[in-house]
């Protein structure tokens, strides 16, 4: 069976940090401040890369299916002609 992959704690952690980012944000230390933005950039960063994996991965999936596919169709073909 497969089950709907539970989101809850990344929702909760990803609310924390952008809370915490909002928090630097207002914070009287230049250096603080400006590292709110960097951090945004990055994890914006990371979030793009899982989902270029994710799609990369779903491709690799559906080729090696139709490689499977074709093996089997393969294997019929010898079997019939015998």
């Amino acid at each position: 069976m497969f089950f709907k992959e539970d989101r809850t704690f990344r929702e909760i952690q990803r609310r924390s940090v952008e809370d915490w980012l909002s928090q630097m944000e207002m914070h009287d230390d230049l250096l603080a401040r400006g590292g709110v933005k960097v951090t945004r950039e990055y994890i914006q960063f990371l979030q793009d890369q899982i989902h270029f994996l994710q799609e990369q991965g779903q491709l690799k999936d559906q080729f090696l299916r139709k490689l499977k596919e074709d093996k089997r169709n393969l294997i019929r073909e010898r079997e019939e002609k015998e």
